[in-house]
């Protein structure tokens, strides 16, 4: 059983947070458990993009930011992935320089020292010099950057499906079983 962080930053793009939990939520034989963090940003954007937040919706845990004392604040813990989505260039960048000041930065702190798995969703464009620096220092380190650049070749009819491109790799990278459209398929 799958053991899960999702960290929500303050990028926009909440409507991939949105469909990795929807998704989750629909899964829940292929985990253990899913825990949740949400920066204030993360937050203001939701409901800006979305409208309110309703975490009674989810069967997750959610933690507040300044909680260092849930579960996946400590390597010993044993959680085996933990998805950083949508992620801001300033969370990334963070994550990058080693700076563990909240939550999600000490969960992804974890993470990358466990040598498990760290999957980053930027959503950020144009990207800086500085950006690129940091997705190549946490690529080097183990993490996986997952851009939020949306394919076509599914010929997508709604923005779910727009977004469902990018949050099925994410999952698909996870190791959790995701029925999408594939490359080649019919």
């Amino acid at each position: 059983m799958r053991r899960i962080v999702l960290g929500i930053s303050g990028s926009s793009g909440a409507i991939y947070a949105a469909r990795i939990m929807y998704k989750l939520a629909n899964m829940v034989d292929a985990w253990d458990r899913v825990d949740v963090v949400m920066s204030s940003n993360g937050l203001k954007n939701w409901e800006l993009e979305i409208g309110d937040f309703d975490k009674s919706k989810y069967p997750f845990d959610f933690y507040d930011r300044t909680d260092f004392h849930a579960p996946f604040a400590s390597g010993s813990a044993q959680y085996d992935t933990m998805i950083v989505c949508p992620c801001s260039m300033g969370t990334l960048g963070r994550l990058a320089s080693g700076i563990s000041d909240d939550l999600m930065t000490r969960a992804g702190d974890v993470i990358l020292k466990e040598r498990r798995k760290l999957i980053l969703v930027p959503r950020e464009t144009p990207l800086s010099l500085i950006h690129l620096r940091n997705m190549v220092q946490l690529t080097e380190a183990g993490a996986i950057m997952v851009p939020a650049i949306p394919s076509f070749y599914t010929s997508p009819t709604s923005m779910d499906d727009v977004a469902d491109t990018v949050v099925d790799r994410v999952l698909d990278l996870a190791g959790l079983p995701v029925n999408s459209k594939r490359w080649g398929s019919t």
